[in-house]
């Protein structure tokens, strides 16, 4: 059995020279769009739990994984072994049945509510989070015969032009033309910088009645559209968990209206809250569940789940040649045996809460800093304020880069990248949040000290 190494260590100044030799080679060849290297200067060699290696032999602890992708880290044996079993027997089938993607399919609708159980049928996409939510958004177009679509301020649903067209940041769609129409924006329950201007103890989350008022007034200038698409714990948004009372009322209204509501759990799920899926907190049923990301246990998959009432489409309405990827399947089906053998949705709650707990109190002895705390389970955000000249987003970087010294991998999100988001694996230990902590805490205490004297 292989000794795993544990601990992060940094012996060179980043980058090191070999990750600069291959950093220089990517910038030499690759598009201008790469984004990772730009905020973590390294190459990266090999992973290992939840650490990465670089090229150089600096060793990080790892609360990116991935973007959310390696739920249980770098290289979990049993993903390791049904990945190897699959390739020797069948890599890929597109949409023909096998015993992989059945296998994948039972367990994936079995971990769905009850009240979603026997009426959910399964569309599998080309392997990006991405063209399932374009897959989400066709289905509610073709089952409603509506062409419009509501989507929140902050959503980031893919870098497609139809999924740019959904998302809240105006930056990429600048230069664009002919984006996808028909796509109305409304205030997400972001309390902290409230779209409306109000405050969270007096609001009744009106950002929700706004949404109601407009929809069913005769005077409001929105059609009915054919869908409402929401993350309800916005990712690259900044880690904004949606206000309960907010999500129930966009629920009873798009039921009430007969609009199907479209859940992008592309981030959020595959345990990443705590529960399998983030809308399972929240007491809702949707009617479509967008996933990908973590599902296909680090290979590519995306699938959406969608109430049968829905399912409208003609043969061939939505395809993609590698739909059928069956590795991901096999690899998929292991990250759900080991999730459910292992207990590691009970584990996310309890050590979710112990990062939480321990941020709060970081928080606590630097508020001039740190404006807020929050997140569900393991995905977490710590949002940063603007101290003097020294814009929030500055002060996130500097952050980043110290604990990145230090040994720890994070990505900024939010509004002007001013927030650190963690996103560490389903399976991490508490010795490993522990350490996570106290490098960001010393990351923090670094950064004040120079911006606050």
């Amino acid at each position: 059995m292989v000794q795993r190494k544990s601990g992060a260590s940094v012996h060179t100044e980043l980058p090191g020279p070999r990750s600069r030799a291959l950093l220089d080679a990517q910038a030499t060849v690759e598009s201008s769009a790469r984004t990772y290297p730009r905020s973590a200067p390294i190459a990266i060699a090999r992973g290992d739990g939840a650490y990465v290696e670089d090229a150089d032999g600096n060793r990080f602890l790892d609360f990116l994984s991935g973007a959310g992708v390696l739920a249980l880290g770098h290289n979990h044996p049993a993903l390791v072994a049904a990945a190897r079993a699959q390739l020797e027997v069948e890599s890929h089938a597109l949409d023909f049945p096998t015993p992989a993607k059945h296998e994948f399919t039972r367990r994936l609708l079995g971990f769905l509510p009850p009240a979603m159980q026997g009426r959910t049928k399964i569309q599998f996409c080309s392997p990006t989070g991405a063209d399932a939510v374009d897959a989400a958004v066709k289905l509610c177009k073709t089952a409603t015969g509506r062409d419009e679509v509501i989507a929140f301020q902050g959503a980031f649903h893919g870098s497609t032009q139809s999924t740019i067209a959904l998302s809240g940041l105006r930056a990429p769609k600048e230069h664009l033309r002919n984006l996808n129409p028909g796509v109305s924006f409304f205030p997400f329950s972001y309390c902290l910088r409230c779209p409306l201007g109000l405050e969270p103890a007096t609001c009744s989350t009106n950002c929700g009645q706004y949404l109601t008022k407009v929809l069913t007034d005769p005077n409001g200038g929105v059609r009915r559209p054919a869908a409402a698409i929401i993350e309800l714990v916005q990712g690259e948004g900044g880690v904004i968990p949606a206000r309960a009372e907010f999500v129930r009322e966009l629920r009873e209204t798009t039921s009430r209206l007969n609009i199907p509501l479209i859940v992008d759990e592309v981030q959020s799920g595959a345990g990443r809250t705590g529960t399998w899926f983030a809308f399972e907190q929240y007491g809702i049923v949707p009617d479509v569940v967008v996933a990908s990301k973590a599902i296909g246990g680090g290979h590519p998959a995306a699938v959406i789940l969608y109430d049968a009432r829905l399912d409208t489409w003609a043969p061939g309405a939505h395809t993609g040649t590698f739909r059928g990827n069956q590795v991901a399947f096999a690899a998929g089906s292991a990250l759900m045996e080991v999730i459910e053998r292992d207990g590691i949705l009970h584990h996310v709650r309890r050590v979710g809460s112990f990062l939480r707990a321990n941020l709060d109190a970081l928080q606590a002895r630097h508020p001039s800093l740190l404006a807020e705390v929050r997140g569900l389970g393991l995905i977490l955000g710590v949002e940063f304020r603007s101290v003097g000249d020294v814009s929030a987003s500055e002060v996130a970087d500097r952050v980043r880069a110290a604990a990145l010294k230090r040994g720890l991998l994070f990505e900024p999100a939010g509004r002007d990248g001013s927030v650190a988001r963690f996103l560490p694996p389903l399976n991490v230990t508490f010795d490993e949040a522990r350490e996570a902590l106290a490098i960001f805490g010393a990351a923090v205490a670094e950064v004040a000290e120079a911006v606050m004297g």
